[in-house]
């Protein structure tokens, strides 16, 4: 299927996968990504690193392609990042790969992304106290077994993204109240039930 290219989605080719496949890295762009520019001290304290961690790999970052310098917001010597894209469209053929480099690579990223919605779920149960009731009601964590062949869970697949964009239009201005980003995570994964 040929889907139009969005500018604000980058696709991961084995050079720009082996580039930011790594936990931290895939952290900093996370956190520049919904967080907006920052330093490499701000998100070292963010993050609980070090600045000299985080400033050599925002420098792999940007070395490909994923962040780049922000000087509108640098006062002095302060150099700031912003990440260049909103997200990444990851190439299962990656994990097939004939290289074991990008194989490896491929893996560790699968891994760190699973790590990201497990942290995800973590904090919001961690300070779901924190947010309004309205929110609390709004938020949801559930799961579901069906039985399926491979060609309908790739439909349920395309049918979950397309409902989730259809929301993209839909949001609201930004300073508007009560509204604030929120996380969807899906998975379509098979099991053996024993």
């Amino acid at each position: 299927m040929n889907e139009p290219q969005d500018p604000q989605v980058h696709s991961l080719d084995a050079r720009s996968l082996r580039g930011l496949a790594h936990p931290l890295r895939m952290r900093l762009l996370t956190a520049l990504r919904h967080g907006g520019p920052a330093t490499a001290s701000q998100l070292a304290a963010k993050l609980g690193e070090s600045s000299g961690a985080t400033s050599y790999h925002l420098r792999q970052l940007a070395a490909h392609g994923f962040v780049e310098d922000a000087p509108e917001h640098g006062k002095g010597r302060e150099r700031w990042w912003k990440a260049v894209h909103m997200g990444v469209r990851f190439d299962e053929a990656l994990l097939k790969d004939r290289d074991p480099e990008v194989r490896g690579a491929a893996d560790l990223y699968m891994h760190e992304v699973a790590n990201q919605h497990t942290r995800d779920l973590a904090t919001w149960l961690g300070t779901r106290e924190d947010w309004s009731e309205a929110w609390n009601r709004s938020s949801d964590m559930s799961n579901w077994t069906l039985s399926l062949t491979p060609e309908l869970a790739f439909e349920l697949i395309h049918k979950m993204h397309d409902l989730v964009e259809s929301y993209r239009p839909l949001a609201p201005e930004d300073g508007t109240p009560d509204a604030e980003k929120v996380r969807i995570h899906t998975h379509v994964i098979p099991i053996h039930m024993d």
